[in-house]
């Protein structure tokens, strides 16, 4: 892509030079932010007027409304000013995803707009609405939305932070090619994103079908079968038997320790979380140290297969990792049990399988995620003989090891195409580089 011929300095810090025909603007002279209605919970009903929510805020870029809140149908008139339209603009202005941005898509029925979700309006002799969203989704907003965070330390945005913002101001009929463009640069790259997203899924649940076909059906495949005498396990190799996990493996739960215990690395010993457990390997960022003596029989051994047992989010509960040297002599949280056993190899698969997913979906309690020793001991799983659950485990290490690298490189792929996309929009917002098109007039500023 070209540069511009000319350039000045914006004396903006953070936009610094700019092209010598563009100007810059703050926020507050072009732009209206619109706070929607701050509705309680007992506004809300079980069917109605939607309420776009942070949480339907999609970080995809698109407006979700799978899980909608809603009020009365017949206070839509009440509240007409906070209306949400097709292409409008939301921002989330707090929370954990402060500053995500969408813009809406085609929507038939009356949505209307909570209180920390801002909708922004241009001042449409100025501003092309598309390249405000551009604007607002780049990284000089992203910047100058952290900035005010770290320095006023609160997890807000809103008018007032706003108010003083600086942004790039090209002419206008500039402005309509550099949306243009970038809508369908960024449409066209999200694409691409979407189709790797479904090749890494797809790739994934090859992975998990694989693994439940190895330790249900085993590797022969003309050998007999007969019925387990369980209707959801189904058929399983005449010559394997039925277990549940309290025949083959004790389960430990691991220790509360409590914030005095903690120390810095190097002070104490290491205690295994569920975010040491990321993919299937163990992962060593933020972890957490303790001095306290430790039970011996809570200090990991090679060959313990480590499950988290306890979380917030329902689809953590039972990733797990196989101890092995670098994760031996380490102790475990509260979140956290070790399960025991010699058949620790054929066991971390079924921990991966389908079989165990249908389990636990069946034994977990409502009222929170966690599997209970209890719960555990009753897990019940096609078991072939020892020699032939270390074939079962030989080639599910190859073949899933094969799987991972192929979706390893698929997510590289992904990650380098968002990079891309947000480089780009940057890049192009900021006048770092210049749209050209066939209908350009070609100014070189």
């Amino acid at each position: 892509m070209e540069k511009y011929i000319n350039y000045k300095d914006s004396e903006i810090k953070w936009l610094g030079n700019i092209p010598a025909h563009w100007e810059s603007f703050r926020f507050i002279d072009n732009v209206f932010l619109r706070h929607g209605y701050q509705f309680r919970d007992y506004d809300f009903t079980n069917d109605g007027v939607r309420i776009v929510k942070i949480s339907q805020l999609n970080p995809k870029g698109k407006l979700d409304l799978t899980k909608s809140s809603f009020i009365a149908s017949d206070r839509l008139k009440s509240f007409k000013s906070i209306r949400v339209y097709q292409d409008d603009i939301l921002m989330a202005l707090t929370g954990g995803t402060i500053g995500k941005i969408i813009r809406v898509g085609p929507i038939d029925e009356p949505i209307l707009q909570n209180y920390r979700v801002g909708n922004f309006f241009p001042d449409k002799k100025k501003l092309n609405k598309t390249f405000l969203f551009f604007l607002l989704a780049s990284q000089i907003t992203e910047e100058q939305i952290n900035y005010l965070l770290n320095r006023n330390g609160q997890p807000n945005i809103g008018k007032e932070s706003f108010k003083n913002m600086f942004f790039t101001l090209p002419p206008l009929p500039e402005q309509n090619q550099i949306a243009n463009y970038l809508d369908a640069k960024t449409t066209a790259i999200d694409k691409k994103i979407k189709l790797l997203q479904q090749k890494t899924k797809h790739y994934k649940n090859y992975r998990k079908n694989l693994i439940n076909e190895a330790i249900t059906k085993g590797l022969d495949n003309v050998v007999k079968l007969k019925f387990s005498g369980i209707d959801w396990l189904g058929s399983i190799p005449e010559h394997w038997q039925v277990k549940r996990l309290k025949d083959v493996g004790k389960a430990i739960i691991g220790i509360v320790y409590s914030p005095s215990d903690i120390v810095d690395q190097g002070e104490g010993i290491l205690v295994l979380r569920s975010s040491n457990i990321q993919n299937d390997k163990p992962c060593f960022l933020n972890n957490v140290y303790v001095n306290k003596v430790i039970p011996k029989h809570h200090l990991t051994k090679v060959g313990d297969i480590l499950i988290c047992s306890r979380n917030g989010s329902r689809r953590l509960i039972g990733k797990n990792i196989v101890i092995d040297e670098k994760t031996k002599d380490y102790t475990f949280g509260a979140f956290m049990t070790v399960l025991r056993s010699k058949n620790y190899r054929f066991l971390s698969y079924f921990f991966k399988s389908i079989l165990f997913d249908f389990q636990s979906g069946v034994f977990m309690t409502s009222t929170i995620n966690q599997l209970t020793v209890s719960t555990l001991y009753k897990l019940s799983f096609a078991f072939p003989p020892f020699q032939e659950q270390l074939q079962i485990a030989d080639y599910l290490d190859d073949k899933t090891a094969t799987i991972d690298n192929i979706v390893k490189n698929i997510e590289t792929q992904i990650s380098t195409l968002k990079e891309l996309r947000k480089t780009l929009i940057n890049e192009v917002v900021t006048g770092k580089v210049k749209v050209v098109t066939s209908t350009s007039n070609h100014q070189n500023g």
